[in-house]
């Protein structure tokens, strides 16, 4: 059997994540260097460590990653230097710092994980021969790394927000659009009403998922100098974004009717019209959709979406047929509304 090369999912992970490590790279290096330039006079990896441990996938979260070090650092510093100079290292010597290590690792802290910089900064000097030394030149290092990572990290490769909130908004538009019409094709046919059911309750979960990024993007750009001139466009395309979000409940209501009244009746004639009736309803709102969502006015998709609606209410009141009805409704009144 021939094995399915690795290179493309290689080419994909460097894509993605290579411009977050050639930033860490620059900002260690620009750390060491200025370091040294400051008179380190043994190797300064403190400085270079710092970029390293707190650099994220958006200026807020480094920002906040780097605040926590320095503070984790200084605080271990003052705990590990007390210590030492009081006392001689014993067992219950060491369980008394860490103790009071993770205590103050629990005050100083982002409120959701504990701040572990406090007890590994103490134990370092704790351990170190010359402890007073030790402690400052981690704290300069440490503080001289932060404020050059703070510098640089937001001028250096910042994610684009504005490409991937459009990037969401497209697979939003996809996923509905492909979701409407598998569910209008499933009418009648119990296995492929149920596996539906399953696939649009994941494309929920996912368009849930989709609207926190875009969320999580808009909010990123407040402490992104370079990308903060698109604020407007982010916020239009998180607007969007959070349309599909809307419309995601309605795509699961049509394909639990779908699977309902399949299980009950089987393929009969209402549910073969209905079939016949939809998938063009379903087609059009999908353009809808898809125009909607790429910024384009969707009047004339669903204008004829609306008509199909109403000629096939105007030939079928069964009960069953304005149960499958109702969610196109729903999400054509979305698309209005926006």
């Amino acid at each position: 059997m021939t094995g399915v090369s690795p290179w493309p999912r290689v080419w994909r992970r460097l894509r993605v994540q290579g411009p977050a490590a050639a930033r860490i790279l620059v900002v260690a290096v620009a750390c060491w260097q200025v370091a040294l330039w400051a008179g380190a006079d043994q190797p300064p990896v403190f400085a270079a460590i710092v970029p390293l441990l707190c650099l994220r996938g958006d200026s807020a979260s480094s920002l906040a990653a780097l605040l926590l070090r320095i503070l984790g650092v200084m605080a271990g510093v003052a705990l590990g230097v007390t210590v030492v100079s009081l006392f001689r290292p014993s067992t219950v010597v060491l369980a008394v710092v860490l103790g009071l290590a993770l205590l103050c690792g629990a005050v100083v802290s982002s409120g959701t994980t504990l701040n572990v910089q406090v007890a590994v900064t103490s134990l370092l000097v704790f351990a170190n021969p010359s402890p007073e030394s030790y402690g400052f030149a981690r704290l300069w290092e440490n503080a001289l790394g932060g404020a050059v990572t703070a510098v640089l990290a937001p001028l250096l490769w910042p994610r684009d927000p504005r490409r991937e909130t459009a990037a969401l908004a497209r697979e939003c538009a996809v996923g509905l659009a492909d979701g409407l019409v598998r569910s209008a094709r499933a009418i009648g046919a119990a296995d492929e009403a149920s596996a539906n059911r399953a696939s649009a309750q994941a494309e929920t979960d996912r368009l849930r998922g989709y609207g926190a990024e875009a969320r999580e993007a808009e909010k990123a750009l407040r402490f992104n100098p370079v990308r903060r001139r698109h604020r407007a466009e982010v916020a239009e395309l998180g607007d969007r974004v959070d349309l599909a979000v809307r419309a995601a409940p309605h795509l699961l209501t049509l394909a639990a009717e779908v699977e309902l009244a399949t299980a009950r009746h089987g393929l009969t004639p209402t549910l073969a019209r209905a079939r016949t009736c939809l998938i063009p309803v379903a087609e059009a709102t999908g353009r809808a959709l898809e125009a909607l969502l790429a910024g384009r006015d969707p009047g004339t998709d669903t204008d004829a979406a609306r008509a199909a609606l109403a000629r096939y209410a105007k030939n079928d009141t069964a009960p069953a047929a304005v149960m499958l009805r109702r969610p196109f409704t729903r999400i054509l009144d979305l698309c209005d509304g926006a």
